[in-house]
Order: structure tokens, then sequence, then C-alpha cells
């Protein structure tokens, strides 16, 4: 491992473009800021053999883009692409893939309308997808792919306006130069898709499943893409692997985490908050209600007074669920019979669920939001106090992203790393009230 034999002097700048990659997998000369791609550059050769090592991954740069070619255990729901702070749906990926193949085929610009044009005759090849420039929400859903592929590099606006080409196709345009070369990086499925039966045929599958040195990876895999791992969450070979100190120590060396490690499992704290693509704490009135609304189920759970929560264990099939639904959106006609893979099977989950864990209702939520909309709601953002129910929503949905809750039927469960968040202080900021420059003296 590389990590072990850089001088001290510059293991923090190897840290830091390891992050950089694995927060990113694609970096351009833009994105995610103009020095990501001069700082991969310097430790490309140290990078792609520490990260194919430890994790599986293959890294490859060029003059115009770096791209980490990960692997994927698990299905997630927790985790979608999103624009601005909308996650994308069906329509939305639908879109961005087909906006992809279109630019592929493109030349050196695009209008909006054009590629929309493209989008919308592509879409009728696949079943339940469309595209009508007539419609506002497909107009709407459409930009936000576009705004993924711009955040990217893989378009920069030469002229124009996307959003009021949203507003009004006959009155706004946009005009798109292509940087082909973060076109071709960005669309790299590790299979062919047309070969595919099921989803889980992305999930990886390597030829030494089963060993040792697999089963590491697939912790430390683990490790770097989800905020928390639980140990009740893996089977006894990757228990093993994770009570070992020197699998998330070596982690911790390549990318300058810092290991907490606690009876329940183990967690990587960013202190750099580069590597996660959501930060918690953080800014803004959802990231605020949901460590508040963490907080007040801590205290709930804890409170000795209460009538103590129901506890049941983790509902099993998430994953699998997950995966049925997604089979069920391939489009069967694209698929070449003759040169089908088998769809692997799911990995059978031998634990027992002897963990149970507190159920906290949906009504007691509901009511626990509303109180802290009724103390801070005048520090909320407009669009949250008009939307208590929304607020709501997204203050879950991150707490369930952040593997602090898990989202069931008629409530959460609270999972052991929300203990990290009790006893939540807030301190309101009034601003102070400026003198009347009109008041006459």
């Amino acid at each position: 491992m590389w990590a072990r034999d850089i001088s001290p002097l510059m293991l923090e700048s190897y840290q830091r473009a390891a992050r950089v990659i694995l927060a990113n997998h694609l970096v351009t000369t833009t994105y995610p800021d103009p020095l990501a791609l001069p700082l991969l550059r310097r430790w490309t050769t140290e990078l792609r053999d520490d990260l194919l090592e430890l994790f599986g991954y293959r890294l490859e740069v060029t003059e115009t883009t770096a791209r980490l070619f990960t692997a994927a255990d698990r299905l997630d729901p927790t985790t979608p692409a999103t624009s601005g702070d909308r996650p994308f749906d069906r329509r939305r990926y639908a879109y961005l893939a087909l906006a992809l193949a279109a630019l592929g085929r493109a030349g050196n610009q695009i209008t909006l309308s054009e590629l929309a044009d493209h989008v919308a005759a592509e879409a009728t090849q696949v079943p339940a997808v469309d595209l009508s420039t007539e419609r506002f929400t497909d107009r709407s859903a459409l930009v936000d792919a576009i705004g993924w592929l711009t955040a990217r590099g893989a378009i920069r606006l030469a002229d124009g306006d996307a959003s009021g080409w949203a507003s009004n196709p006959d009155a706004g345009e946009a005009l798109y130069d292509i940087d082909r070369s973060v076109v071709i990086a960005l669309f790299r499925p590790p299979r062919a898709l047309q070969h595919l039966t099921s989803v889980r045929g992305l999930l990886a599958v390597a030829d030494e499943a089963g060993t040792t040195r697999e089963t590491a990876r697939r912790v430390r895999r683990a490790l770097v893409q989800h905020p928390v791992v639980y140990a009740d969450d893996l089977d006894d070979d990757e228990r093993l692997q994770l009570a070992l100190p020197r699998t998330a120590a070596d982690v911790a060396l390549l990318t300058g985490l810092v290991v907490e490690r606690r009876a329940e499992g183990i967690a990587l704290i960013d202190q750099s908050g580069r590597l996660s693509d959501i930060r918690f704490p953080g800014t803004g009135t959802i990231a605020q209600v949901a460590l508040l609304l963490a907080g007040e189920i801590a205290d709930r759970v804890q409170d000795p007074d209460a009538p103590a929560p129901l506890r049941i264990p983790l509902p099993q099939g998430r994953t699998d669920d997950l995966a049925a639904q997604l089979d069920t959106a391939i489009p069967a006609a694209g698929v070449l019979a003759e040169l089908a893979d088998e769809a692997p099977e799911p990995r059978p989950n031998t634990q027992e669920p002897l963990v149970t864990y507190p159920l906290i209702e949906d009504s007691w939520i509901d009511d626990a939001v509303a109180e802290l909309t009724r103390r801070f709601g005048r520090t909320f953002a407009a669009q949250w106090q008009a939307d208590p129910d929304g607020l709501r929503r997204r203050s879950v949905d991150l707490l369930d992203a952040q593997r602090l809750v898990r989202k069931v039927d008629g409530g959460v469960l609270v999972l052991p790393a929300l203990a990290r968040y009790r006893g939540v202080v807030v301190t309101v900021r009034e601003r102070a009230l400026q003198p009347d420059l009109l008041t006459e003296s």
C-alpha cells in the first residue's frame, strides 16, 4: 500500500486526492473545482494501485478527466442523484440517460430545444417513458438532468438560459458546448446493458468472491460508501473483517478520516467535510430540522418517565424489494435474449433478526416536527414554513440516509448512531435592529 510509504509531509496531499476521487468518481478540468484534476494527476500511479488493492476500484486518468469505476455490493435507495435539492425520480434518470446518448452523437454544440427533440424521439422507444415539450413538468425534469450534466462539465452553457426555455420554450433557448471526453467518461457501464435481465447484474461479482481478500474489500467499500457500518448488517465473515483493526485503519490511512468504533459498528468521521455528498450536521432548514429531530428522538428513547417504545427487528428484504421494482422498469424489448447474462442470486441472509430497535411512531414525529416549527419556525426557509409535511418527510429521509433511523411502516426504527446527537443545544441568533436612517431628529 503506497500510503504507508509516502512521507508525512506529503501524506495530507495524497489523502486529499483520495477523498476527491472517492467523493466524486468523476473529476474534470472544472468539476468539482479547477484544482482537483491536477492534484489527482500528481498521485495517479499511487492512487490507482491503492484503490484497486483496498476496494477493487479501477481508476482511469486522462488529460481532461479522472474516472473512478466503483463497485456496489448492495442497492441503496437513500442516495439518489440530485439537481439542486431535488432528488431524481424515474423520469429524470431516463432523461439523463437519453440526453447522454444524444450528446454522444451530436457535434461540438447543441441547443436545448434540439437536445429535447432528440430525447423526445428516443423516449418513444422506451415503454412508459415520454417527453412532451408542451408539458412544463417534462421540461423541468429535462432541465434538471441537463443541470446535472452541466455541473460535471459534460456541457457548458455558451448562450441563453435553460430556465427560460423551461418556462416558455417558444421564447427561451440555450446553447451548449459539448465536451466529448467528459460525455464518454460519464457513461461507461461495467457490463453491456442489453445483456442484463436484472439490476443485480450491475452489482459487484468478483472472480474471487468468497475469499478473505474480497470479503475485506466489501467491508472497506461499505466504510467509504455508507455513513455508518453496523455489524448486524453483515454476515459472519464480514463481521470478522470489520472487527479487525487493520480493516478500518487502512481506509483511514488512505483517506485521512477518523475511525469511530463502537460496539454496534464503525463510522469514519470526515473532519474535512469533503468526502461525503451530504454533510451532517449541515446548514439549511432540512439539515437543521433533522438534527433537532434526532435530538428529540434520542431524548424520547431515553426518557424514563415515558412508556418504553416498542422494540422490533429491522425488516428484511429492503434491497430485494428495490431490485424487484427496478427490474420491472427494464425495457425487455431491448434485451438480447441470446446474450443475456443470468441474473446473480441475492446473497442469502442467514442471520436471525435477534437485535431489536425502538420504534418511534409517525404520529409522535409529526407532533415533534410541529413543536420544532412552533419554536424555531421563524428561522426556517419560507419554502418549508409553508410546507410542514414536506419538511417532516425530507428531514426523516435525511436521517434515514445517514443510517441514524430506518423508515418502516408506521414510523422509524432508531439505530445506535443516533445517540451521537442526543442533548442537541439550539442557539438562535437574533438579528440586531438597525437604526432607522430616516428617523427625524
